[in-house]
């Protein structure tokens, strides 16, 4: 059977632009374009030339790609041409090949937020439309607010579409702007679309996730007809995010019925780069990458229960739904005290180290960890550190380095502005070798602002540890959590640390201790020590 073209148009660049809090620079949009066309998406919406700077700068320096580039604005303004609307055409000067304009289809916007009556309202987008196609470009109408509107006055809301495309709109897109719109509903009003005269394998969808069912609502779209996908990586996007094409992408190619009846840009092999995509996303953003999030997060084939690491050593399939390695992401056996010999052994196989079953040192390593989480320690969320703990009591952690003292200082002084800055300070003093080496750093970001003391710890420890230096240079913290395990006089502090490399790992640590500085210094120790074992560093 041959199956059907279903498009997806990405707008990370644009609508995921207006998350707030998220700004882009023209490098970073080079940079996630790139990203989006080596993962086979058919349109990437580069932003509004001419609204501001970044937009027309990126435009201007845009990198070639297999995907359409396409400038995003919005049909001509009423009481001019579309010929001499400087707006309209300064999304045509952008030069793309295609070119989506957004018009209003719900008649209480036309009425009140545009002030122009229905008619004049058909005419601009008809002649916005014309005026696109004319000058050789592929045009697309987003329809906005269609589903309010069609539930307002559905008669009007189909002229508006049919106004865009008897003018030659390639594309016709269905826009549920405020996200209250619900699955069923979107499905029907599709369909309902569709028999009134606009071809499904020209509509378009485009969902907001207010009330969470943005992904729904896309896939009820498709299976009512719509051919065209629109969404963000990560979900991201104003107020609660768009819809996700993390999630929807390895849902087409993965899930039936889909994946029997249609065929993407995105290929198998593109898709295991899809975690990867997600969490350059993240990191650029400065973000935590979401554990939870579907396919792509770090807990999205995590199996803590001891039933289910023992099913899924005799089979993966018991408790996933598809193999992680598909999407790019890695299955995970966490560590914790509910865990089993059989949990042990298969997490113990994953990072390397074979233990046979009933070898004594399986109920120490339990036993070990049983204990120390008793004292406050966390191994579900740290891997790394109970993968330390687990060699050490094989005899198979090398003896790399050793920490003969560190210190942490907070000074607080006025500027030369006459206001009081903190100044983070940190020593320490390692052996390496027979050798001590002394490190002192301060903690300053790119503005100069103080980090905190364990960010110039981290300076510090990282700044010369003699010929492991090499493997450590490309390695960055890039998450930080605290967590007070008891209360009153005696809390106990708790802290895990994010880690993250160049080649895209990362992996997580933990300290514990009365003194937070302790508690932290131990979970960097860890995440140093587990980069240089997993690196193949010789003592």
């Amino acid at each position: 059977m041959t199956k059907e073209r279903l498009t997806l148009y990405d707008t990370t660049l644009r609508d995921g632009q207006q998350t707030q809090g998220v700004q882009f620079s023209t490098a970073e949009k080079v940079r996630i374009a790139e990203t989006l066309d080596a993962l086979g998406v058919d349109y990437i919406e580069g932003g509004w030339p001419g609204a501001n700077p970044t937009d027309s700068a990126f435009f201007e320096t845009a990198p070639a790609t297999r995907a359409r580039l396409t400038a995003f604005g919005m049909t001509k303004r009423a009481g001019r041409s579309a010929e001499n609307d400087e707006v309209l055409a300064a999304v045509l000067n952008a030069g793309t090949q295609s070119v989506c304009l957004v018009g209003k289809t719900h008649d209480f916007h036309v009425t009140t937020a545009l002030g122009i009556s229905l008619n004049e309202n058909v005419e601009n987008i008809a002649k916005s439309i014309a005026h696109v196609t004319a000058r050789g470009r592929e045009a697309l109408f987003d329809a906005e607010h269609f589903f309010d509107g069609w539930k307002a006055d559905p008669a009007y809301a189909l002229d508006c579409l049919k106004a865009a495309h008897e003018a030659g709109a390639r594309w016709i897109v269905l826009c549920d702007t405020n996200g209250g719109t619900l699955p069923r509903e979107v499905g029907e009003i599709t369909a309902e679309v569709i028999a009134r005269g606009i071809p499904g394998a020209q509509i378009g969808i485009h969902t907001h996730d207010d009330t969470g069912n943005a992904v729904a609502g896309s896939l009820a779209a498709v299976d009512a007809g719509a051919r065209q996908v629109q969404g963000t990586l990560n979900g991201l996007g104003e107020r609660c995010g768009n819809a996700n094409l993390t999630t929807l992408i390895p849902t087409f190619l993965l899930k039936e019925p889909y994946a029997s009846r249609f065929e993407t840009g995105v290929t198998a092999e593109a898709l295991t780069g899809l975690t990867r995509a997600s969490r350059l996303l993240d990191d650029i953003l400065n973000r935590v990458p979401r554990k939870a999030a579907a396919y792509v997060g770090a807990s999205a084939f995590a199996h803590k229960a001891g039933l289910h690491a023992s099913a899924i050593l005799k089979d993966p399939a018991t408790y996933e739904h598809v193999d992680p390695a598909l999407v790019g992401n890695i299955r995970v056996i966490p560590m914790s005290n509910q865990a089993g010999q059989s949990n042990l052994r298969r997490r113990l196989s994953e990072a390397g180290l074979d233990v046979p079953e009933g070898d004594p040192r399986l109920a120490a390593i339990l036993d070990e960890i049983k204990t120390r989480e008793g004292e406050g320690y966390s191994y579900d969320g740290a891997q790394a550190s109970f993968e330390l703990v687990a060699r050490r009591i094989l005899d198979r952690l090398p003896a790399y380095f050793e920490v003969k003292r560190y210190r942490a200082m907070v000074e607080r002084r006025k500027n030369r502005y006459d206001r009081m800055v903190s100044q983070s300070e940190a020593v320490v003093v390692v052996k390496v070798g027979g050798e001590k080496k002394l490190s002192v750093s301060e903690s300053r970001d790119a503005e100069g602002r103080d980090r905190g003391p364990v960010n110039a710890l981290w300076r510090a420890l990282a700044k010369d540890l003699g010929p492991y230096q090499p493997y450590i240079d490309d390695m960055k913290l890039v998450d930080f959590k605290v967590r007070i395990t008891n209360g009153g006089t005696e809390a106990v502090t708790r802290v895990i640390i994010d880690s993250e490399d160049g080649q895209g790992r990362r992996w997580s640590t933990v300290g514990v201790s009365p003194n937070i500085v302790d508690a932290s210094f131990e979970a960097l120790l860890d995440a140093v020590v587990w980069k240089l074992v997993r690196d193949g560093a010789r003592a």
